[in-house]
């Protein structure tokens, strides 16, 4: 069983910064791709960011200049630091990673909430 662990999540007030971390543990062979989610009540959860195995990044028009996302490849560790966050950043963060057991798989995180608020 692969698990992953997110922490990071908080209040924060406009403008603030918070840095969300992900670590995957368990059984699999390498992994394809890391990526960053999040979903408010009532809505579907959409990408944010995500990386892949050879360090391409995407990062959605919405959080573009202010949230970047990186990795430590060691440590199966995927981050999204958020800056200059708004109100409308507010949501779960869900870590998705897709990886490699002789065929491809996804797990996803417990989340972690986000709250930019005054």
């Amino acid at each position: 069983q692969v698990q992953l662990a997110e922490s990071g999540g908080g209040l924060v007030q406009p403008g603030g910064s918070l840095r969300l971390s992900c670590e995957a543990s368990g059984r699999f062979s390498s992994i394809h791709e890391m990526s960053w989610y999040r979903q408010v009540p009532g809505k579907e959860r959409e990408l944010v960011a995500d990386i892949t195995s050879g360090g391409g990044t995407y990062v959605r028009d919405s959080v573009q200049g202010r949230f970047t996302i990186s990795r430590d490849k060691v440590k199966n560790t995927v981050f999204l630091q958020m800056n200059s966050l708004i109100p409308e950043d507010t949501a779960v963060y869900y870590c998705n990673v897709k990886f490699w057991l002789g065929s491809l798989y996804e797990t996803w995180g417990q989340g972690t909430q986000v709250t930019v608020s005054s």
